[in-house]
């Protein structure tokens, strides 16, 4: 598995990604349609107003006073329910986290359901608001003449009618979330949309070119350790950015981290390889070049890093194996996902890439995660609390043997008899499962690897 040259994923494509990754855009495009429906509305009312009559007759026929009554009525509703229904859904997520992992709050508040619900709730209170100040009784203007914007009230009705279905099917949306069957699912989805944008095999000549291109210019001197002011996880990289401060100061930086992985301040992240000589003022601009053009983030993100959803199922399947928890059947579930992860990356490369300048010169080397290391991600912890789960080590062994089936040919094999060896130990000594099984996990599995798949019996 090689280096595939990578995507150009500039500053623009970042934010584009990280707006998609927030809660508060869409609901924030939902407060400026309702100031601008709040002026518009009110204004066209104004227009189609005669004195004592209205063309439009389906629509509001109070009085101020009681269109006040109505429109306070719904913005104080709105709040107040806007208000509750997401308190109790941070109570249930908070609860759900502590059963399941923590880091699935983020696929909570990327859901575009909640956003949207959101978006509704907030828009009929802000309009509702809006139109409430073009609301004029007699008394309060100089030549006694109210003005009723019955067309904005209206729609602040209809409105209304669409909160309330809006927060009928959100509390359905978020029973059917809060399942782990669901979060499963939508980690699993969330993993293979990242799958597929990151790891692009590109055309077997240009990989071969900028891997002995970059290979050359490496080596051509001793490296110079580079770090930078910031801490974090690496989330990303701005890679013309990189291409050109490295091309500026004649090397080759080659990262030592990859995306996913922990940057601590002070500490050596990349290493500047010269490909001519380069002097200190140089790697010291390099530097801070470097400390821009790499995006670090108090937590990892999905967007760009392969490992992450592999490492939220493994999670899952951890904690369901905790003496607090104890819930095997979830973990049978979440390794069935595991199972499906690992195979999909093991039918792709790497998602590590060599990054060149505007002359093709490679200039910024990104390792990226290398198969064994994901198997190792996803079977190591698992197998490490599974003892004494005959279901669980059972599907682990399966798991085995269906990656074994995907990953034939990759290199694995003796890792995958290792850890078939470990698990069979494990099931002997804290498990009444006998060696005959165990020694069937370990045929099924060299079949496996050889090309077999034996059809189950009786």
């Amino acid at each position: 598995m090689g280096f595939p040259s990578g995507m150009r994923r500039g500053p623009v494509a970042w934010l584009l990604g990280w707006l998609r990754g927030a809660l508060w855009p869409i609901p924030c495009l939902g407060v400026l349609l309702a100031i601008g429906l709040g002026v518009f509305l009110p204004a066209v009312d104004g227009w189609l107003e005669d004195p004592g009559d209205h063309p439009l007759t389906f629509v509001f026929g109070g009085g101020a006073s009681a269109a006040r009554d109505l429109l306070a009525a719904i913005a104080g509703s709105l709040i107040s329910v806007t208000g509750l229904t997401f308190s109790l859904t941070v109570v249930a997520l908070q609860l759900s986290s502590s059963q399941y992992s923590p880091r699935l709050l983020q696929t909570f508040v990327t859901d575009r359901v909640v956003q949207v619900t959101l978006a509704q709730l907030v828009l009929t209170f802000v309009y509702a608001l809006t139109v409430l100040r073009t609301v004029r009784t007699e008394s309060a203007t100089e030549d006694d003449t109210a003005f009723v914007p019955r067309l904005s009230i209206t729609v602040a009705y209809l409105l209304t009618l669409g909160s309330v279905i809006a927060l009928v099917l959100f509390l359905g949306h978020l029973a059917r979330a809060l399942r782990v069957e669901t979060m499963l699912r939508d980690v699993h989805d969330e993993a293979n949309g990242t799958i597929a944008r990151r790891l692009v095999e590109p055309a077997g000549d240009e990989r071969t070119a900028d891997a002995e291109g970059g290979r050359l210019v490496a080596r051509a001197g001793q490296p110079t350790p580079l770090s930078i002011g910031s801490s974090g996880f690496l989330v990303g990289i701005d890679e013309r950015a990189a291409a050109a401060a490295a091309r500026d100061a004649g090397v080759v930086v080659e990262l030592a981290v990859r995306v996913g992985d922990a940057v601590v301040a002070g500490t050596p992240m990349a290493h500047a390889w010269p490909a001519r000589s380069a002097d200190g003022s140089r790697l010291e601009a390099l530097a801070e070049a470097l400390d821009e053009a790499v995006r670090l983030d108090f937590e990892r993100s999905a967007s760009e890093d392969v490992a992450y959803g592999l490492r939220k199922v493994v999670d899952i399947a951890v904690r369901a194996l905790s003496p607090g928890v104890n819930d095997p059947t979830t973990a049978v579930h979440a390794l069935s996902h595991v199972s499906a992860l690992l195979g999909d990356l093991a039918a792709r490369p790497s998602d590590g890439r060599r990054i060149s300048d505007e002359d093709g010169v490679v200039r910024v080397v990104v390792p990226g995660w290398q198969f064994p290391a994901l198997l190792q991600l996803g079977l190591e912890e698992p197998l490490q609390f599974a003892d004494g789960q005959p279901a669980v080590l059972r599907r682990l062994a399966g798991v085995l043997r269906e990656v074994a089936w995907r990953a034939r040919g990759g290199g694995v094999e003796d890792l995958l008899r290792g850890y078939a060896d470990a698990l069979a130990g494990t099931a002997r000594e804290t498990t009444a499962i006998d060696a005959e099984e165990t020694r069937s996990w370990r045929a099924a599995l060299d079949d496996a690897l050889a090309g077999r798949w034996s059809a189950p019996h009786g």
